[in-house]
């Protein structure tokens, strides 16, 4: 369903996320009206909402894979949801009230599909009349699920039903799990966003969103058969490795690298850059997707035992794990795109990280490095507003997904839907 007459007619929705860093939950109230290329968004507000100090423990504890019981997970699952639902009140105050949620969640552990992950499809096995026509599953679709090609598993805390209950606003999440069913990795799902957001005539772009993890979606000039032709794949680490290893070098004292300072203070070790981009996931073909199960806490520490050969300080620790960010994403526009972008927009924490920046540009040449607030969406929020807008296609009925994007082999709608209810619980609203 792509409905024409929803054009002139405004929809309030607040999107909300945590990423892979823990900062906090980005929410972000938006005005959305048109559909897909006459998509129009407005952002109303946009706050950032630090988890409470010993909830952020507990979740860094899971995604770094800390044993846990099914009674915590469940603890900690109620707890995100309580908080997102804070968030999505709080975001509303002093504004005209959302009719929708559309809520991210928190990832605590992402496994990209095995072996057709990289975007290959399996060759589906022969069968009998007899099994096709039976009510048990094909054996394609028992293929699709087996040991030998399993399909990849995302897990988001933070439930929607417990946020529609609370808020009583009708809540969309759990947005991976449609595509990741059907063969996809669930990952990255802002680039339909992207695409008719940031889109340019004549300019291919590069937008790169740098979180915990880098992504990037390539946007090539919007004529043709331009929709098919964009390219979008997680580039490797974006601010995780960085956060984890200013918290280690500070005692707890920091828990990232205000504007990129202390690095910019030190010197980065090119050698040790090399060596480390000799890791696998560099070199792994598009579409695909990583996370801090492998960008996280073991691989930090071997960072900084490869470290001890060079007599690094923390400063130069940090030069060189920012230049692995920089040199990681650069590698993947080199490697796998049809073409270098003309110009480049910055979204997400990294974005305001200003030595990390000037990496980029530095090794991008003459190719300008802007922010998405250059071009009129907030870099700060652009994750936030991209699941309001999921949400609000999953309302519709519109596909959300991009196949090229997560290696799914169809478009598929994206999200669960938790009806609101007409009263709301005050005790959310502290």
């Amino acid at each position: 369903m792509h409905p024409t007459e929803t054009a002139a007619v405004f929809t309030r929705v607040i999107g909300l996320i945590s990423g892979t860093s823990v900062d906090g939950i980005d929410a972000a109230l938006v005005e959305i009206s048109g559909t897909e290329l006459d998509l129009k968004v407005e952002l109303l507000a946009g706050v950032t909402y630090p988890y409470p100090a010993e909830l952020r423990e507990r979740i860094l504890a899971v995604g770094a894979g800390v044993a846990i019981s099914m009674a915590e997970l469940a603890e900690i699952d109620d707890a995100i949801a309580i908080v997102f639902a804070q968030a999505a009140q709080n975001i509303q105050i002093a504004h005209q009230p959302a009719t929708l949620i559309g809520s991210h969640g928190q990832t605590v552990y992402h496994r990209p599909p095995a072996n057709r992950g990289i975007g290959k499809k399996t060759t589906p096995h022969s069968h009998s009349a007899t099994l096709t026509a039976s009510p048990l599953p094909s054996t394609d679709a028992i293929n699709r699920v087996s040991p030998h090609s399993p399909l990849g598993y995302s897990l988001q805390l933070g439930r929607g039903a417990l946020i529609a209950h609370l808020t009583g606003i009708t809540t969309v999440s759990n947005f991976r799990v449609a595509d990741i069913a059907i063969g996809g990795h669930g990952a990255p799902l802002v680039p339909r966003v992207d695409a008719y957001l940031l889109s340019h005539p004549q300019e291919g772009r590069c937008i790169q969103n740098i979180g915990g993890i880098g992504n990037v979606t390539y946007i090539p000039p919007r004529h043709g058969d331009w929709l098919s032709k964009i390219r979008a794949w997680d580039t490797g680490p974006g601010n995780s490795l960085l956060d984890l290893a200013v918290e280690h070098l500070s005692a707890g004292a920091k828990t990232y690298d205000e504007d990129g300072n202390w690095a910019a203070s030190g010197t980065p070790c090119h050698l040790l850059v090399e060596q480390w981009l000799n890791q696998d996931y560099f070199y792994l073909p598009p579409p695909k997707s990583t996370g801090r199960e492998l960008f996280g806490v073991t691989y930090m520490h071997q960072c900084l035992k490869d470290a001890q050969a060079y007599q690094l300080n923390p400063a130069d620790i940090l030069a060189t794990l920012t230049e692995l960010t920089a040199a990681s994403i650069v590698h993947s526009y080199r490697t796998f795109l049809p073409s270098m972008p003309q110009r480049v927009l910055l979204c997400g924490g990294g974005s305001r990280n200003l030595y990390l920046k000037q990496r980029l540009q530095l090794l991008l040449t003459s190719i300008p490095v802007w922010t998405t607030d250059e071009v009129g969406l907030s870099a700060d929020f652009k994750e936030a507003i991209a699941f309001a807008v999921l949400a609000y296609w999953r309302n519709w009925g519109i596909p959300g997904n991009l196949p090229t994007a997560t290696g799914a082999p169809q478009e598929v709608l994206l999200g669960e839907i938790y009806q609101g209810h007409d009263s709301v619980l005050s005790a959310v609203s502290g």
